[in-house]
């Protein structure tokens, strides 16, 4: 992989650009990292209190009565962002779609059981479970897969 770094006070804003073949492991990881600059907290409600969160810190997030909820240890948060605006701002090798409803990062997932009907039931660090609809099966177990080859 070559890397060029161009610096110059004429310009006026950072600009990235990456010319590859194809989308493979390490620009994957490139884009996530650079994703993940962009996004170094979000702000989630409880009450009438405003709390900053950290990504990292974050369980999952799941929809609830038009709502999206952040659960993390500390408790439950409630945001304004819909799950598709944060499953684009959110690294892609650190957090998954499961469901419609629910996007869950994957260093909280402790293990996985399988389902008679091809969903499977996602069991958390922290003992919450929720489920993966069987349109979101493959994405997770390739990336399951992609995150077992960096740690190689």
């Amino acid at each position: 992989m070559k890397v060029s770094l161009n610096i110059d006070r004429d310009y006026e804003e950072t600009k990235v650009t990456i010319e590859c073949p194809t989308l493979d492991d390490s620009v994957q990881e490139i884009l996530d990292f650079i994703k993940g600059q962009d996004t170094e907290f979000l702000v989630g409600k409880d009450g009438d209190m405003q709390h900053i969160l950290k990504p990292a810190e974050i369980h999952f997030f799941h929809t609830e009565k038009n709502s999206v909820i952040a659960v993390t240890s500390a408790g439950s948060f409630k945001l304004k962002e819909k799950l598709y605006e944060l499953e684009k701002i959110l690294p892609a090798s650190k957090f998954i779609r499961l469901s419609k409803s629910v996007i869950a990062n994957l260093h909280e997932l402790s293990r996985f059981e399988a389902s008679f009907n091809g969903t499977l039931c996602v069991y958390f660090k922290s003992g919450t479970k929720e489920y993966v609809s069987r349109t979101y099966v493959n994405a997770i177990k390739e990336s399951l897969k992609m995150n077992r080859r960096k740690g190689e």
